[in-house]
């Protein structure tokens, strides 16, 4: 159709969407147009701002490397990858899930470890923390055999990929739940930390006054086939941030009990304290088995 005024846009595109041949990609088209039109007239996008707009589109692709990933980081702090988790989860929204983020910092190939191994392999200072877990399905059946993906961040607050003073795949490993459905590991107690502030993730955090931080947390992925691939962090509640993650992570279902030990150490007494522990249940949904990509190599 010919476009005579404003009013004639938004019809015109949506008839060229309409000829999409795929249902799915057709109806995500459709309704692309008519919210992004719809947001464009809303706030009286100016020429300028569009111009700018589309240079931090073009710079977040810029940002991105293989140890970095601000197209995550920027989906993150506008709540659209929480947002999307839940959606897709917990019978589609409805019930608390243990699904969580990715987050920008997934590796693939990590090493495999044997259950009460260490994920420390570097010299890493910090408080031990024992992880006695379990993985079940939603009826609470222990599930046998599955594969668990362990990472976090260091004492300090930083993944090995970030930090060239810890060795290679430093606080990562990968486990096989037993018969009970359960695996068990050693490793040293994470902290909070600011997520990378300085590309555009960064100026939209300091023109809107919000701080950069991340509560502590624990990463896991874990996959069996038939089920989806789980995708969680276990959240410490004490952490200063813990109501206020930046990427608007934090859910009910994925605080953690890091518990606080005083008393020596069972296994070693000349352990220095306190040290921690943390027992969590992971539940998975039966569906389809998919590996997310990478963020980063």
């Amino acid at each position: 159709m010919m476009i005579r005024y404003v009013s004639d846009v938004t019809p015109a595109v949506l008839t060229v969407m309409e000829q999409t041949r795929d249902p799915r990609l057709r109806e995500i088209m459709m309704s692309l147009v008519k919210h992004l039109h719809g947001f464009v007239q809303e706030v009286g996008l100016t020429e300028p701002e569009f111009r700018e707009a589309t240079a931090i589109i073009n710079q977040i692709g810029k940002l991105t490397t293989d140890s970095h990933n601000e197209a995550v980081l920027m989906a993150g702090c506008l709540g659209v990858s929480s947002l999307i988790c839940l959606l897709n989860n917990g019978d589609k929204g409805q019930n608390p899930t243990s699904q969580n983020l990715l987050g920008p910092f997934w590796r693939m190939h990590s090493p495999h470890t044997k259950n009460g191994g260490s994920i420390v392999r570097s010299d890493t200072p910090g408080p031990l923390l024992l992880v006695n877990a379990r993985v079940t399905d939603t009826g609470g059946k222990p599930i046998a055999g599955a594969e668990v993906d362990i990472w976090h961040a260091s004492p300090v607050g930083f993944y090995e990929n970030q930090d060239p003073e810890q060795a290679d795949m430093n606080l990562r490993g990968k486990f096989t739940t037993d018969a009970d459905g359960r695996f068990w590991l050693r490793t040293v107690k994470m902290v909070g930390y600011p997520i990378p502030t300085d590309g555009l993730v960064g100026r939209l955090l300091a023109a809107q006054g919000r701080h950069p931080y991340r509560p502590a947390h624990l990463h896991a992925l874990i996959v069996k086939p038939g089920y989806k691939v789980l995708i969680s962090q276990v959240y410490d509640p004490t952490d200063p941030h813990i109501a206020s993650d930046v990427q608007f992570g934090v859910t009910e279902a994925t605080i953690g009990d890091y518990v606080r030990h005083d008393e020596a150490f069972p296994d070693d007494p000349a352990l220095a304290t306190p040290w921690y522990s943390l027992d969590y249940t992971y539940v998975m949904e039966s569906g389809e088995t998919a590996l997310p990509r990478p963020p980063i190599k």
